[in-house]
Formats: C-alpha cells, structure tokens, sequence
C-alpha cells in the first residue's frame, strides 16, 4: 500500500501575500486612498510582516510597481517573439495591450495613475519613470529595427501614442483605443521608414483572458 502523503502547496510568504494583496487594492483603488490596514487584512498577515518586509508603505508601492513592470516585460516580450517581422514586433506592442484592455478589470495604466499620485524624487516616482524610460528604450530598439530614419524622435511619438491610448480605454474606449492606435502606429512607422502602404492593416478587438499589468 502506498503511504506516501500527498504533496500540498506550499503556503506563499508573508512578503508574497503582502505583494498580492498591494497589487489587488492599488490598482483597484488607488495607492493613496488604500491604507496599509486594508493591506494587511486583504494579506492576512501581522502588521509587523510589512515592515520586516518592506520597512514602508511607500517601499511596498515601489515593490508593487516593480512587480508589475515585470509582468509587463515578459508579456510583452513573448508577444513579440511571436512576430516574424520588425515591423510586426514594433506592432505587436499595441497586439499585448489590446489584450490587457480586454481582459476584465482593466482600470487603466498603473503606472500613469502612480505617476499622478507621486512626488518628484520619491522612490514611487522613479518606479513609474524607470517603467516609462524602458518602454522608450524598447520602441526606439523597435524603430531602429524596422528601418526608421529617427528611430529616437519616432519612439517618442510612439510612447505618446501608447500612453495616450492607456488612457482612453481607461475613459471608457477600451480594447478598441489599443486598435486604433496600433493603426496609427503602422502609419507612422511607415512615413519614418520612407515606405508606403495602401491601407493600414485594420484589425477588430479580439477577447482575452490576459491579467491586468499596464
């Protein structure tokens, strides 16, 4: 007979549920409104496990972002892996965040509204610069694959296009703002690199089950 017991999940951290728990009430709410009680009763953890773990609610923000930023990456880079084309690799940024816009739950870009909410030279601030400075540093790798003349002004244009569309799907757009301006992005893409197209490839908002990570 076999006694071998069977094998239960390991119980997550103190640092873990505090993370899961900051990254369920700020985005749901924002990281001002949401006080550090109601992170530690959605945690079910002591009050002291937040600041053995993070030593401040503004540390467990900065983590907060961090994760996030993280997910962002590696969702949008296995996107991109996907792509057989610069050109398609450049497009297929707006592809992953049509689908983070279509999945349930989607309030908008965390990092733009942590922005609003942060002062300059705060840890938060530099969370929601850095995430801005990576998505520039990866359009401009983009452009420059895909043949743009300026791939530096072009990834300028871009992050404004993406963080303009972050925002109108928050004001009620939805998936159909990352459609949109993925089609203005092809346009512009193609007037940088000299070449011309007779239409832009239009595409309809698909569903998808992705997390929320904007």
């Amino acid at each position: 007979m076999d006694t071998q017991k069977p094998v239960t999940p390991e119980r997550r951290s103190a640092r873990e549920r505090l993370l899961a728990a900051a990254d369920e009430l700020f985005y749901e709410g924002s990281i001002h409104t949401v006080g550090i009680d109601r992170v530690i009763e959605r945690a079910g953890v002591a009050k002291a496990s937040l600041y053995d773990s993070f030593g401040s609610k503004e540390e467990l923000v900065r983590a907060y972002l961090q994760a996030r930023q993280e997910a962002r990456k590696g969702r949008i880079t296995a996107r991109l892996a996907s792509c057989a084309t610069p050109r398609d690799r450049l497009l297929g940024v707006f592809d992953a965040m049509e689908e983070v816009m279509a999945a349930p739950g989607f309030r908008g870009c965390a990092f733009n509204r942590a922005a609003a909410e942060s002062k300059a030279g705060t840890p938060v601030k530099a969370a929601c610069d850095d995430a801005r400075g990576w998505m520039r540093e990866l359009f401009t790798g983009l452009a420059r694959d895909a043949g743009a003349a300026d791939p530096e002004h072009l990834a300028s244009q871009l992050v404004l296009l993406y963080d303009g569309a972050a925002v109108s799907a928050q004001m009620g757009a939805g998936s159909s703002a990352a459609v949109a301006a993925r089609e203005m992005a092809a346009l512009m893409l193609d007037a940088a690199a000299g070449t011309s197209r007779a239409k832009p490839a239009v595409r309809s908002a698909r569903k998808s089950k992705a997390a929320v990570n904007a």
